[in-house]
Order: structure tokens, then C-alpha cells, then sequence
């Protein structure tokens, strides 16, 4: 028996409509790449939604109750600000030594700063940055090679050992014993404190560097202050890198309205354009990136409708003649 004709040519229209519709499950909507967690500003290179962003800053950060957390092998981070126009990130570390208060255990205290090796090029420390560690041992890497010596420990940017053994932090953690002097390392093997920049070690990993804890300060304009040590900003200043090649793609794509993003397969550099993604911009043909951006899954649902409206068809075919 065959079906009404209303009821074919209302299935015929349904699936005519679902085979017209672009192929948009791999897609990431351009509209929430740009984000906020609390008041700070979450965009391009960095993202939290997958897809968005750079494949060099990828699973990096995350939003936990409107707080902005950076992630990375050595602990988490708070992020208390991100300078788009200088390319800068400044994170906060709960278990760091400032100029009030240190913190040292036997076992080393604060995360350090250690970023994955494919995630080196695109982040690391700024060069103003200063790393203080605190009891180092004698055994430390640090030391090794020289160990009568403090080669590896100097001041950076004007910041070292010398200015921040006068932080009332340090009558505070002593309570009445000898504290350091006031030269830089001092007579003592290893020395209390040593100052390093990022570049002369690579990795600041307290534990490794078999240190009790450490102090990170950072300057905008490294120009030595009266306050000494009292007038340092205290955190990490991170600084971010994209590849040369890259600034050219995400240019022409914001160019013709387009969104920077990412492959989260290839990791390759895509250009979201609404409804589908581009390997180049938003001017080039979009029915080759809307099929190669297909989902399997979706490849998989139009050749069902595509059968479905053929058997449709026939159904509908068949019952007009034996009608006739």
C-alpha cells in the first residue's frame, strides 16, 4: 500500500532541508574564541574553548570560578593580568617568597617554572625576569663544576640576592639568629640565596635544583629603586612568541573577517569563518573547507538521508503509477 502523498512530500522536504545543511561539526563558532574569566580578557594567542587560539598555547588555560589559571608540568598559576600590546603574562605563585614572608622547606617549596619542551618556543620567562633560590645545597646542579664558586648566581636587571637579603622577610624567618649579610652570596657554601635568569638555567625546578624555595621578581623598567628589594613586583612575567609565518595567516584571515584558530587534530593554523574553517581565509571557496572539515559522523549522516530520500523518492514514484 503506498503512503499519502502529503506524507511523502513532507519527508521528501524534511531531508531535503538536513542534505542542504553545511557540514559544521568539526567547526568552532568564531563568537566564543574571545572570552572573559573574571575581569581579564581571554583572546588570541590564548583561548579556552578547543580549536580557539594558537596550537602553541593549547590546553594552557582554564576558568575555575572566574579565576584565570595558566597550567603547566610544574603547578598551576594564577594569571593576574595578560598585556596583549607588550605580549606579556604575569602569574602568581601562592607558595613563592616575596619581601614579607619566606617560604622554605627541606623538601622545596613553589612550583618553579618548567614548560613542556614543544611548548618552549611560543613561552618563557622574560629576560628582566629574576629567579631567587633559597638554600640551595652544596649538591645542587646549580653548583656543579665550580663548587667554590657562585658563577651561575648574578643579578638581573638590576634585582639580585644583595638587594633582597634586606627584606624584613628574613628577621622574620630567623627570629633573632644571624641572618645573611647584605653581600650578594656572602662567604658561605652554597651561598642563601642565588639569583638566576631564566636563560642561564632553562628550568626552575625547585626540587631538582634540590632548593628549600624560591622568590620570582619582575621589572617593566629595569631601573634600580630606593625601596630596594621593597620595591620589586613579585610574580613571573611571562613572555609569548608566535612563528613569523604565523603572523601573516592570522592577518589575512582577521582581514576577511575571519577568526584565528587552530586544527585540534593537526594543530595546524585554521581560519574560522562562521560556519566553516579555512586553511588560508575567509575570500577562499568555501565548499572545499566546509567537506574537509566534515566529521566523519556527518559524512556518515547525509549519505543515510541522501539513501533515504532516493528510497523516498521510489516509494512516492511507485504509488503515483499505481494510482494512475
Amino acid at each position: 500500500m503506498a503512503l499519502p502523498r502529503p506524507l511523502l512530500a513532507a519527508l521528501l522536504a524534511l531531508c531535503a532541508c538536513a542534505m542542504a545543511r553545511p557540514a559544521v561539526g568539526a567547526n568552532v563558532s568564531i563568537t566564543t574564541c574571545r572570552s572573559f574569566c573574571g575581569n581579564i580578557t581571554v583572546d588570541y594567542p590564548f583561548a579556552l574553548r578547543p580549536g580557539c587560539g594558537h596550537a602553541g598555547f593549547r590546553d594552557l588555560l582554564f576558568c575555575i570560578d572566574r579565576v584565570l589559571m595558566l597550567h603547566l608540568p610544574s603547578g598551576s598559576y594564577r594569571v593576574l593580568d595578560i598585556d596583549y600590546a607588550y605580549r606579556g603574562l604575569t602569574l602568581h605563585d601562592p607558595a613563592m617568597s616575596d619581601c614579607r614572608a619566606i617560604d622554605r622547606s627541606p623538601g622545596g617549596r613553589g612550583n618553579g617554572f618548567v614548560v613542556e619542551p614543544w611548548r618552549a618556543p611560543f613561552l618563557a620567562p622574560d629576560p628582566d625576569n629574576v629567579f631567587l633560590l633559597l638554600g640551595c645545597r652544596a649538591s645542587s646542579p646549580l653548583f656543579q663544576g665550580f663548587p667554590d664558586r657562585h658563577l651561575p648566581c648574578r643579578n638581573v636587571s638590576g634585582m639580585g640576592c644583595g638587594d633582597y637579603y634586606g627584606c624584613p622577610a628574613w628577621d622574620d624567618y630567623y627570629d633573632g639568629r644571624r641572618r645573611p649579610s647584605g653581600a650578594a652570596y656572602g662567604t658561605a657554601v652554597p651561598p642563601e640565596c642565588c639569583a638566576v635568569s631564566w636563560g642561564a638555567i632553562r628550568a626552575v625546578n625547585v626540587s631538582r635544583l634540590q632548593c628549600e624555595g624560591y622568590s620570582s621578581a619582575y621589572s617593566l623598567a629595569p631601573v634600580r629603586t630606593a625601596e630596594g628589594a621593597g620595591g620589586w613586583a613579585y610574580g613571573i612575567r611571562v613572555a609569548w612568541e608566535l612563528p613569523e609565518a604565523n603572523r601573516g595567516f592570522c592577518g589575512a584571515c582577521r582581514a576577511t573577517g575571519g577568526v584565528c584558530g587552530h586544527d585540534e587534530g593537526s594543530h595546524a593554523d585554521l581560519c574560522l569563518c562562521g560556519d566553516w574553517n579555512s586553511t588560508s581565509n575567509c575570500d577562499s571557496s568555501s565548499d572545499s573547507a566546509r567537506s574537509s572539515a566534515a566529521a566523519p559522523g556527518t559524512a556518515a549522516a547525509s549519505l543515510f538521508l541522501a539513501v533515504l530520500a532516493s528510497g523516498l523518492t521510489s516509494l512516492w514514484w511507485n504509488g503515483s503509477i499505481a494510482n494512475m
